[in-house]
């Protein structure tokens, strides 16, 4: 395993990674986090102020192309493993332009389809490669630093790319919005430029063999286990020294559905992005219709969180980089865990204590949020083998969008029928992290023996 024996400067004391190197990858990760915050908040709005079409019909075009792009991601798999991460990235900047430019163009019902179906795809063509470009800026006992450190950042921009959209609302309405879109589109030209540009200072080659690199020492032997099975899949005589050369392993989506050990972590990704749908779906609304408290509240609470990952996400990251990165999911899923229990008990709480106690859930919310994320892509990538490591990376992506869009339905039809029900489903969903998270130890305990027993 790689080290560093360089002295720490004090940006690394920080948890911030030395970026010698990758100014360009950490400047276009910087802009496409500005898109995206810019756009999420912008898009609804900006058609409803540009086009004819109602509200109703915008809400459920943006709704169509995102479900049409929700396969993109097992189509970004192959061309990640077969271009690398990097190009593939670059080029799904350049979709998310032309989709952009066609906003300005955009006048109907399926026009705004398809222009919102590219920026989509646009999107997650540069998310599903963005934990192979980690892989490539980053020496292997650094990764988890830099999960963290992109995480951080990303959350940033993106709120500051919300708070762009909010001021871009005040500016009023054509010209205006259109120099909006313009700009942001420039934006993803300059990241997708930087991104060609960018030479890696790790290896970006795509992988003629399989090769893992497991960060965690718990599933080291977990991860060699797919590939072991893979070997059993060619043919004997090649393998029994026949003189001919071995074919490679095969390079499909069977081969990531088989691998049992990443399926679990896939799992437990599920139960983290229900999680995040805490902030995204349910707080404002849990808050002002089953609190009673004003909608201020809501907001508050959301600044508190955005800030508290800006601020310690790095540092946490630094801390957890050592440990077992299975345990530091596992303590972050007791703690999402506590979070959502205490959000339950205050549905009976005076209000005095209600507030403080909205603020002590979500800082207990926030602390398991930057421990684990950084910590399950680190695994992520640690356990796929290279040779089709998009691949894994898609399915892994392909959770995150299914997670997203199932979360909003799933928990709007909970509280609709008890306004704690919600919080109480996802405690035991944080819960249910823990079993699967102990049957991929159990897996890493098993492989390791046979290993000594072979």
């Amino acid at each position: 395993m790689a080290t560093t024996l360089a002295p720490e400067t004090v940006w690394q004391r920080l948890g911030i990674p030395r970026l010698t190197g990758n100014g360009r990858f950490v400047s276009a990760s910087l802009i496409d986090s500005l898109g995206t915050g810019l756009i999420m908040a912008f898009t609804l709005v900006y058609f409803a102020r540009t086009t004819s079409v109602s509200v109703t019909a915008i809400g459920a075009a943006m709704t169509l192309a995102r479900l049409l792009a929700l396969p993109a991601s097992l189509v970004v798999g192959p061309l990640i493993d077969r271009f690398t991460p990097r190009r593939t990235a670059a080029w799904g900047n350049l979709v998310s332009v032309v989709g952009y430019l066609g906003f300005l163009a955009a006048q109907s019902v399926w026009q705004i389809v398809v222009v919102v179906f590219l920026v989509q795809v646009g999107h997650t063509t540069y998310w599903t490669s963005s934990s192979g470009l980690v892989v490539l800026a980053s020496p292997e006992d650094r990764r988890t630093s830099w999960f963290g450190f992109m995480t951080a950042l990303r959350n940033t921009a993106m709120a500051i790319g919300g708070a762009l959209a909010a001021f871009a609302f005040a500016l009023g309405e054509g010209t205006a919005l259109n120099a909006i879109v313009i700009g942001n589109a420039a934006s993803y030209i300059l990241a997708a430029t930087l991104l060609f540009l960018w030479r890696p200072p790790y290896q970006e080659q795509p992988a003629d063999e399989t090769d893992r690199e497991p960060a965690d020492e718990t599933v080291r032997e977990a991860a060699d286990k797919t590939d072991r099975e893979q070997a059993d899949k060619t043919v004997p005589e090649a393998r029994d020294g026949g003189g001919q050369e071995a074919p490679r392993p095969r390079a499909g989506y069977a081969t990531v559905l088989r691998d049992v050990s990443y399926s679990l972590l896939i799992g437990v990704n599920a139960t983290l992005v229900f999680g995040q749908m805490l902030i995204k779906v349910l707080l404002a609304i849990y808050i002002v219709d089953a609190l009673k408290l004003p909608a201020w509240t809501a907001g508050a609470l959301i600044v508190v969180n955005a800030v508290l990952v800006s601020l310690t996400q790095t540092l946490v990251s630094k801390r957890t980089e050592k440990a077992r990165m299975t345990r530091a999911i596992m303590l972050a899923s007791v703690l999402n865990a506590a979070a959502f229990g205490l959000f339950a008990v205050l549905y009976v709480t005076p209000d005095a204590v209600t507030y403080a106690g909205l603020f002590l859930a979500m800082a207990v919310f926030t602390l398991a949020e930057v421990i684990a994320f950084p910590a399950v892509e680190t695994l992520s990538v640690s356990m796929a083998p290279r040779h089709i490591r998009g691949r894994y990376l898609a399915t892994y992506q392909l959770s995150w969008t299914v997670g997203e869009i199932a979360a909003p339905g799933l928990l709007t039809f909970l509280l609709a029928r008890g306004e704690v029900l919600p919080m109480l489903f996802l405690l035991g969903l944080s819960l249910v992290a823990i079993p699967l998270l102990l049957a991929l130890e159990r897996r890493a305990h098993t492989t390791t023996t046979i290993g000594e027993r072979a």
